[in-house]
């Protein structure tokens, strides 16, 4: 009768099971080898099929495998010879297989695959839950869950597959009864005994069949005539999981010879789940230290609508170091980053990590685009000789319509028109980050509303399929494609340009990893912006409540007047008690209404309580109860303190 295997898992991912569409040649030669000798399939009407079982010559009373005579030791003999070949073709062949598994179910479907049907016609693979990892300490009680199984069972139609030569399919859906999933390894019981043993043992020995039953559940044993095998996957610490082998009544009993297969297959497999665990864990933690070092979520800043996408790299790469950032800057500019640190490698994500923060700090004392990477580039020189990254850094100005953009030896941006145009950004290319001794030059340029500017690092354009420079003009291209589908006069949904700008990338693109930051300019239309400089004078807080008045009257807002100039007298009576130099103040209508006043004095204001004595003060807890947002920001040429009201109640 035709036999075909099924299985049980728990969890398979699809690069397992593609890996099971074909075989190396020489591990089907050493299997097919291993089939015919080891553990071979009855034919129909052979003793297979309702006959005592075929005798193995190995094992035939006298040792000569019942033929007489010196000619048929001298058979015999050839026969032992030909099938320890076999058995060790078959080790390496099942080894081999075992060994390309990356994850640990590419490891255990691999030792299923090697073993159902040539060695076994059944196997129940079960594993420690929870895996320890490294020198971890494993939790207890000592559990052990049925990880997967794999068996034959008969063709409905009744046909045999033994007459074939061919292995039947693995079928995935039915599985091996009457095995529990999950087991409790009492301390000092039979199966702990042979757990800690290490030694594979049959399932007829007094051992076996006092743990059997301990492993597969309650109440239930090895069918009966079949042959088992129990072995343990003991790891370079700790005993991980146990497999057991299964043989039909109709084929040969297991041999003491093959007890050393069983341990051959354990050992490789129980080091394979160890490895593949500690380099899951490994991945795992490089995944997460690179994520958390990258922005939760982008900041809304007005006049410029934000996406971003983030795609590590695959598996054999792993962890990069790109990054993107988007940083609030005073006067409702906002700085956009994007950079990448070279190398794959936890060391490299840490280094990102550094870059980012100082670009953040330098940020925030407002200094021009090419200072910015100056600076960096001295700290990525006192990270180390060999800490080298390529960063765009650019300063967009929502009132201005201008942006200030300078490059370290990155990827140029483009810049994608309302009307479908893509531009790709004449910026000077630099050198990278760490190389030192090298001056960055900024250059600014126009900033249409309802333009697009799309940054990126070079994982999005190169790969071992296309040069940089061919990725870049293929990404133009794709932008003005995906432009004409919007129409002249509607940029796309920002979002939906993210997803499809990452669709141009093919099978082979993923060398590397991939950070993207678009940006959409909305800007402030001039008729929205009010700007003025006051004297540091004692009459300043008055006439600037009254320009306030008449910019909010201006703009229909006049139910914010009474707060707007409550809270503008205060900011400007603390920034004329300090400053030398005139005062600005701004006021810019977007969703919020936005207070702006500048001064030249570097020291910030900080909230504090007022005694009952003091007549000063109260002016920041005045702005902090009726301001929806206040903040402050130390500049190169002194501070800016701002505050923001709803202009809708």
């Amino acid at each position: 009768m035709t036999e075909q295997p099924t299985s049980h898992e728990g969890r398979q991912p699809l690069a397992a099971r593609s890996q099971e569409r074909t075989r190396p040649r020489a591990e089907s030669a050493g299997a097919t080898a291993m089939s015919a000798t080891v553990s071979p399939v009855p034919a129909p009407g052979g003793p297979g099929a309702g006959g005592p079982p075929p005798t193995n010559p190995t094992t035939a009373p006298g040792g000569v495998g019942g033929t007489g005579g010196p000619g048929g030791t001298a058979l015999d003999a050839a026969g032992a010879a030909r099938r320890e070949g076999d058995r060790l073709r078959f080790v390496g062949a099942a080894t081999r297989r075992i060994a390309r598994g990356i994850d640990l179910d590419e490891i255990v479907l691999g030792l299923c695959r090697a073993t159902v049907p040539t060695f076994s016609d059944a196997i129940l693979v079960y594993l420690r839950d929870p895996l320890p990892v490294g020198d971890e300490r494993p939790v207890s009680p000592f559990l052990l869950r049925l990880r997967r199984t794999d068996r034959l069972r008969l063709a409905e139609d009744g046909s045999d597959f033994g007459g074939t030569g061919l292995f039947p399919v693995i079928d995935q859906h039915n599985e091996l009864a009457p095995a529990a999933e999950q087991c409790e390894v009492r301390s000092g019981g039979a199966l702990s005994e042979v757990l800690r043993g290490v030694r594979p043992v049959f399932g007829d020995s007094a051992a076996a069949r006092a743990a059997l039953p301990e492993l597969l559940g309650a109440g239930r044993t090895v069918p009966n005539g079949h042959r088992a095998i129990l072995a343990p996957l003991r790891e370079r610490r700790r005993v991980i999981g146990a497999a057991v082998f299964l043989r039909r009544p109709d084929r040969p009993a297991f041999e003491p010879n093959d007890l050393l297969v069983a341990a051959q297959l354990a050992t490789h497999t129980a080091l394979g789940i160890d490895k593949a665990v500690l380099y899951g864990r490994e991945a795992y933690i490089a995944d997460e230290l690179q994520r958390t070092m990258l922005p939760d979520s982008l900041p809304q800043p007005t006049g410029v609508k934000l996406a971003s996408r983030y795609l590590p790299a695959a598996e054999t790469a792993r962890v990069g170091g790109d990054w993107y950032d988007a940083i609030p800057l005073p006067g409702s500019r906002v700085a956009l980053v994007v950079g990448d640190v070279m190398g794959h490698s936890m060391t490299s994500a840490a280094i990102m990590g550094q870059l980012r923060t100082t670009a953040q700090t330098l940020a925030g004392l407002d200094l021009p685009p090419q200072e910015v990477l100056h600076h960096l580039d001295e700290q990525a020189q006192r990270l180390g000789t060999d800490r080298m990254a390529t960063c765009m850094y650019a300063v967009y100005d929502p009132v201005s319509h201008r942006i200030t953009i300078a490059n370290a030896g990155h990827p140029p941006p483009i810049l994608l028109h309302l009307g479908g145009r893509a531009e790709v950004l004449r910026v000077p290319p630099g050198a990278p980050i760490g190389v030192g001794g090298v001056d960055f030059e900024a250059v600014e340029l126009d900033a249409p509303a309802g333009a697009t500017l799309l940054l990126y690092t070079d994982g999005l354009v190169e790969s071992r399929l296309r040069d940089v420079w061919t990725g870049i003009e293929q990404l133009r291209e794709r932008l003005h494609a995906t432009a004409q589908l919007t129409g002249p006069d509607h940029a796309p949904p920002l979002e939906a340009l993210c997803d499809d700008v990452l669709d141009m990338l093919g099978p082979g693109d993923r060398d590397d990893d991939i950070a993207l930051l678009a940006a959409r300019f909305d800007g402030i239309a001039p008729s929205d912006v009010a700007y003025w400089f006051l004297d540091p004078e004692d009459a300043a807080p008055g006439r600037a409540r009254r320009l306030a008045r008449r910019a909010l009257t201006r703009w229909g807002l006049e139910e914010l007047s009474d707060a707007v100039e409550l809270l503008v007298s205060e900011v400007v009576t603390n920034a004329v008690r300090y400053a030398e130099r005139p005062v600005t103040l701004r006021l810019l209508r977007t969703e919020v209404l936005r207070c702006e006043v500048g001064d030249d004095s570097p020291q910030l204001p900080r909230q504090r309580k007022a005694r009952d004595t003091d007549e000063g003060g109260r002016g920041l807890f005045l702005v902090n109860r009726l301001a929806r947002r206040w903040g402050a920001t130390r500049l190169s040429s002194g501070k800016v303190v701002w505050f923001e009201l709803p202009t809708r109640p």
